[in-house]
């Protein structure tokens, strides 16, 4: 049985274990091992968690399969009140493709327009199958984006979109 708990800081761990698990595979075959490391590095230590929970507002949401944690995903809001952002979604890899990862979105969908969302956006990497799932459950390019996040890397990504 599925379920959802709101995530604070007291779960930090819990997300940076996931991390651990899922990104490596996730991301092998499109960066770098060096720019994976440099990515979880910037975005899971634990200052960089807190920041984006107390400092940021970004709701965590972890999900458990009764109690076991399979999965995580974050929301924000934007500059524009109706557009919510997806800032991450990551499921354990053996509960892909089952529908479970389909669940976890529609959460955060009910959740972000519980708060008065019509839009739910997200980026994506260009070359992310990902970006499948994402079209699968209504979302649709919006525009491409390349952010420079330091050390000589660079994010390419699609920015999709799905009204809620």
């Amino acid at each position: 049985m599925y379920r959802i708990k709101a995530a604070t800081v007291a779960d930090i761990s819990t997300i940076q274990e996931l991390t651990d698990k899922i990104w490596r595979p996730t991301y092998q075959a499109i960066l770098t091992p060096e720019q994976v490391e440099y990515m979880i590095g910037m975005m899971y230590s634990t200052d960089s968690l807190t920041n984006q929970m107390v400092t940021l507002g970004h709701r965590f949401l972890l999900l458990l399969d009764e109690d076991k944690p399979i999965g995580f995903a974050a929301y924000s809001t934007t500059d524009t009140p109706a557009i919510y952002k997806l800032q991450k979604i990551y499921l354990d890899l053996s509960y892909q493709g089952k529908g479970v990862g389909k669940f976890l979105l529609l959460q955060v969908a009910d959740q972000v327009k519980a708060l008065g969302a019509n839009i739910l956006e997200l980026d994506v990497n260009r070359f992310n199958k990902a970006k499948l799932f994402y079209e699968k459950q209504g979302f649709t390019v919006y525009k491409e984006k390349n952010t420079d996040i330091g050390n000589g890397y660079l994010m390419e990504d699609f920015v999709m979109r799905k009204p809620l």
